[in-house]
């Protein structure tokens, strides 16, 4: 059966600090905060669908910073899915200096079974740049403290963020391979009116990277994590039309993994000198081998590159096999 995740978003909500990136009303096109009766109808509506392994996953805030009172119910709503089993567990997201043990104690007794942190990066001069309020050293706390209850650890990293450089991305990917999550999200930095990083923007003070070049860092990014035997369950934001209505700059496209997916291919063929090759791909990459408009391919035509593509299901999904003809 498939895996689904029935989301129920609370924005911004609970959240101590306001970001330089953050516009959660945006980001979520949410602003209103859900009430138990919303998350029975979200879960009614989805165990509709039949052949799925639900979760509930409470997204969009700062799950545990929210009231306390208010976070219980919405649990407790939640939890008797997972006690009859209509649903395999609960997951959240907050941040790194929002976990200690009594959390974690609520969270157990609840049927939660994932939590996301959001790092962002693991430069502390990066977080603090972007007032994130915590340090590199909350997340390794909290991801080891996650850890050692048992419940599964996902990790979110930011590419572009204000005084951040390829090389930091880099090196908070490593950092963050250390911690040995579960899972991993990248969101490439998406400036949003309304946002500090709008007015660095305006003020020509800080320069977004494109998503040419986000792409190009994540098909380096994306290999470290797959090699550290951690999936990487979410390449850029999800799109909606407040997105797209109040961004101004940044690396956002509706098929942002696509590209990432693409370019890793290129960059590999690209290795090999110009001249004739076959290209051995699984049936479910061929587009992903083409590029969008079959860029890929004209590019290395241009580039003095013969190509034959050949389709062969025992390539890994994702990935290319190169024979010299």
């Amino acid at each position: 059966m498939k895996k689904g995740n029935i989301s129920i978003f609370i924005p911004h909500l609970g959240c101590p600090h306001k970001c330089s990136f953050c516009n959660q009303n945006t980001i979520t096109g949410k602003q209103t905060q859900p009430t138990c009766e919303d998350v029975d109808n979200a879960v009614k509506t989805a165990l509709k669908h039949k052949g799925y392994k639900y979760e509930i996953a409470f997204f969009g805030g700062s799950f545990t910073a929210i009231d306390r009172d208010y976070m219980v119910s919405l649990l407790k709503t939640a939890y008797k899915y997972v006690e009859d089993s209509s649903v395999d567990g609960i997951r959240i997201s907050t941040r790194p200096d929002c976990i200690d043990e009594e959390i974690l104690d609520i969270l157990k007794k609840y049927g939660v079974t994932s939590i996301e942190l959001g790092a962002q990066s693991m430069d502390d001069e990066v977080l603090k740049a972007n007032y994130r309020g915590h340090s590199s050293e909350d997340v390794i706390n909290a991801s080891k403290l996650i850890k050692s209850y048992g419940f599964e650890l996902g990790l979110q990293m930011m590419t572009g963020l204000y005084l951040d450089t390829d090389e930091k991305a880099i090196s908070t990917a490593e950092k963050i391979i250390e911690l040995k999550p579960d899972t991993v999200r990248i969101y490439p930095t998406v400036v949003l009116k309304g946002t500090y990083l709008a007015k660095l923007y305006e003020d020509e003070v800080y320069k977004p990277q494109n998503v040419d070049d986000t792409a190009n860092l994540c098909t380096k990014l994306v290999p470290m994590f797959e090699n550290a035997g951690i999936r990487v369950i979410r390449l850029g934001l999800h799109s909606s039309p407040e997105l797209k209505k109040n961004m101004i700059a940044g690396a956002f496209h509706d098929s942002f993994g696509e590209i990432v997916k693409s370019r890793y291919m290129l960059n590999k063929i690209l290795k090999y000198n110009p001249g004739n090759y076959e290209i051995m791909v699984n049936s479910r990459s061929v587009s992903q081998l083409k590029g969008q408009q079959k860029r890929n391919i004209y590019f290395l035509m241009e580039e003095g590159y013969n190509i034959k593509v050949t389709v062969n299901d025992k390539v890994a999904v994702d990935d290319i096999k190169v024979i010299r003809r």
